[in-house]
């Protein structure tokens, strides 16, 4: 019997100490019907130009989620926005949250738009949240700053949402989750009214919101998408974005200098985050003409360093995909 008692001790020990040393299994990837459609919102019909940063992305349930709308939206009223339920906001630097937008389609040339229509001191985030009924998804500290300009400008401000790191919201059944992006994050004073904005910005101080933030959005499909803001490279994109969320499709900052150059870009695609497929975002050049990638671009050494399918954000032209990452129509 004391055998008997000995054995099953230890046999207990084994089965708690395999749990113990065993790693938390990653979240489910859940596989649905339909498809994700991806539309640009660039400054140039058919063209990656170097102000474009607007993604629309498509639930299979209608859900439409704009990311980054930057400055290459023109207005709220834009008619190729349509139907917008969620607003995803980065970062608080111009060209993400919308300081300015373009003056037209087409306005200026592909290396310079014109980006001359001015939209302090609300954004274009905020405006185009006030216009559509949309919901402001942001991390970080940046929801309240939402919050009270909503408020300021008639709108309501339990319509911006806080989904802080290590959380998610879902929104339209569509689940959002905010991940490490390595980057800065200072308000333009600009935003700010009154003599503290002006005091500010004559001493160059900017206002704290806290950290920059990327995503990782999952679909009713099934189908992770990591949308990686303005980053550098960091440990939370194979521990966090790969590991835990498993996110099939990326959106990667290709535009060095200020983000990950088209090198580093292609070091976190292939050996940290390895989605089935990237789509390239925040070039900063011309990067096509004609449609087609123009020779001797960062878009151009990014693909040819990536070691899955890129995906160039041609401006208007819908792209779709399935749960898998995979691109079905439009690339």
């Amino acid at each position: 019997m004391r055998h008997f008692v000995r054995n099953a001790l230890v046999a207990a020990a084994a089965v708690v100490l395999a749990s113990c040393a065993t790693p938390p299994a990653p979240l489910p990837a859940t596989m649905g019907p339909g498809v994700v459609k991806v539309t640009p919102l660039g400054g140039f019909d058919g063209e990656f130009c170097a102000q474009d940063r607007a993604l629309v992305f498509e639930d299979p349930n209608g859900t439409r989620v704009l990311y980054d709308p930057g400055r290459s939206v023109v207005g709220a009223n834009d008619p190729r926005l349509g139907k917008i339920d969620v607003i995803l906001v980065t970062h608080m630097h111009g060209d993400h949250v919308g300081n300015a937008h373009t003056r037209a389609v087409g306005a200026g040339t592909c290396a310079a738009p014109d980006m001359s229509v001015s939209q302090i001191p609300n954004s274009l985030a905020v405006n185009i949240a006030l216009a559509k009924k949309a919901k402001i998804v942001t991390g970080s500290d940046m929801p309240s700053f939402f919050a009270a300009k909503l408020r300021a400008n008639g709108g309501n401000p339990a319509d911006s949402i806080l989904a802080r790191f290590g959380g998610s919201v879902v929104v339209g059944g569509v689940r959002i989750a905010t991940v490490t992006a390595m980057h800065s994050n200072g308000l333009d004073p600009d935003y700010i009214p009154g003599d503290l904005g002006k005091h500010m910005k004559e001493a160059g101080i900017w206002g704290d919101v806290g950290l920059a933030t990327g995503y990782v959005v999952r679909f009713s499909n099934g189908l992770a998408v990591y949308l990686s803001g303005d980053t550098g490279v960091t440990a939370d994109q194979e521990r966090v974005v790969r590991d835990l969320y498993r996110a099939q499709l990326a959106v990667m900052n290709i535009g060095d200098g200020f983000t990950t150059g088209p090198a580093e870009a292609a070091y976190v695609m292939n050996d940290l985050v390895k989605p089935a497929a990237v789509i390239a975002s925040h070039a900063n050049e011309a990067a096509t003409q004609g449609g087609q990638v123009r020779a001797g671009t960062k878009t151009e050494a990014f693909m040819k360093a990536a070691k899955m399918p890129v995906h160039i954000p041609l401006s208007g032209r819908t792209m779709s995909f399935d749960a898998a990452g995979k691109c079905t129509a439009g690339c």
